[in-house]
């Protein structure tokens, strides 16, 4: 009864808040982001160009000169992500929710590092548009025990129709290093209906220890909606399916920046905690790579 009340409250939470999403605001004019060598970002529309400079129209602020010699990086951007003169940068972790993947791909030459509570470490890259490939550890020798958690997580993604269906596979193949034992982790399967901004993602995993793989799966239904230009809401859920109400839930949010995103939020088991409200989850994540 309990996961069956949780699945109703995540359903009808991400359609109140699917009805307050703002829409971004379509327009025709290229737009680009410059930013110069003495530090200055400049987003607008552009004006005209030459061989000396670049002319853009900025929200609020009129038409700038930048020369090329005093331009450090300049892009195009996706015009369709301006609302209201501001442009809404494109969900830096898009492919994940606290921790759980989704089925949507990082994207070739783009990465990220997360951390969470310093000790938790993890680095994914992609080497292609539809395959990455992350790691991290637990630094547990760093305070004299013998052993640390190890992990590597390989992850393919199909997008079945654009913004709409992705389907993904991976693994989380894990270990400790310092001791001899053999390796553990989970194989997976999700799908994932809607776009970088709001989607809900259904995965299966099976785990595996000592050369057997568990008959029992794990379930993780996971959700995230944009709410404004830097907040998110997210919701990461675990079940088990044959241990009555066994498993864990979470809610919280993430602010980002083009820079940062930073995540906080609560973990609860399903069952009687003793009173415990939940545990608390603060992790950031710094991008890099191709923008």
């Amino acid at each position: 009864m309990k996961t069956l009340n949780f699945f109703s409250v995540l359903f009808l939470l991400l359609v109140i808040f699917q009805l307050h999403v703002p829409h971004l605001v379509a327009q025709t004019q290229d737009l680009y982001r410059i930013e110069t060598r003495d530090g200055n970002i400049f987003t607008g529309t552009l004006v005209s160009e030459d061989d000396e400079k670049i002319v853009l129209n900025v929200e609020g602020v009129g038409e700038i000169t930048v020369l090329r010699t005093n331009i450090k990086n300049m892009v195009q951007l996706d015009h369709r992500r301006m609302r209201d003169g501001v442009y809404w940068h494109d969900n830096p972790q898009a492919t994940r929710y606290f921790f759980a993947p989704n089925a949507i791909g990082l994207g070739r030459g783009k990465g990220y590092y997360q951390n969470t509570w310093i000790l938790f470490n993890n680095v994914n890259y992609g080497f292609s548009d539809h395959f990455s490939l992350g790691g991290g550890i637990v630094p547990l020798f760093l305070f004299g025990v013998s052993s640390s958690p190890v992990w590597i997580l390989p992850k393919v993604t199909i997008p079945v129709s654009e913004n709409m269906f992705h389907l993904g596979a991976g693994a989380m193949i894990g270990g400790l290093i310092g001791t001899e034992t053999e390796g553990l982790g989970l194989i997976y399967g999700v799908g994932t209906i809607g776009n970088r901004d709001k989607n809900i993602t259904v995965g299966l995993g099976y785990g595996y220890a000592g050369g057997e793989i568990s008959q029992t799966p794990l379930i993780n239904v996971s959700g995230i909606i944009r709410t404004g230009r830097r907040f998110y809401l997210l919701s990461e859920n675990y079940f088990v399916p044959e241990a009555g109400v066994s498993g864990i839930i979470s809610f919280g949010a993430r602010w980002t920046s083009e820079n940062i995103a930073v995540d906080f939020g609560l973990f609860r088991p399903l069952e009687d905690a003793g009173g415990i409200i939940g545990v608390p989850w603060l992790g950031v994540t710094i991008p890099f790579g191709r923008r």
